[in-house]
């Protein structure tokens, strides 16, 4: 692990309503066209796999993953980009590829932006590969962007 992960506390938790607003903060932070209140909302209801990452009680980053009959989706993964290049992804990814075995899950699928090269990259070096893509997936400033899907297999 990160010499800075060792110096600073770590709590992995579920994700609760109550967290929303500073998910939401991180997530204006992040993305252009970032989830809304609703989609979380959706999300725990459904009963996916949410949980935060806390670095010394403050929020730093969370997930969102789906699971069902063998496979796992991430929906949403983010680290606070205030927070990126500690090992906090890196932390934050292997719980959730935890939780997938856990469920016996053959293959974990997310997609990403082919203009995130970082995020690609940071995908690629745990081990997915790209497998597809998804066409007009994202919406853009101009018009609608790809996705690459990407996989990784659990077994």
């Amino acid at each position: 692990m990160n010499a800075v992960l060792n110096d600073s506390p770590l709590n992995l938790r579920p994700m609760l309503k109550e967290d929303l607003s500073c998910i939401l903060r991180i997530e204006r932070l992040a993305y252009s066209f970032p989830w809304t209140k609703n989609i979380f909302r959706d999300c725990l209801q459904s009963g996916y796999y949410c949980r935060v990452l806390e670095q010394e009680r403050i929020i730093a980053g969370y997930a969102v993953m789906y699971v069902n009959s063998g496979k796992s989706h991430i929906l949403n993964f983010c680290i606070d980009p205030g927070r990126h290049r500690l090992g906090l992804g890196s932390f934050l990814l292997e719980f959730m590829l935890d939780i997938a075995k856990k469920h016996k899950v053959e293959t974990t699928f997310l997609e990403v932006r082919p203009s995130n090269r970082a995020a690609r990259q940071f995908y690629q070096k745990v081990g997915f590969v790209e497998v597809g893509m998804r066409r007009n997936y994202y919406p853009a400033r101009v018009g609608r962007e790809d996705a690459v899907i990407m996989a990784m297999e659990m077994l």
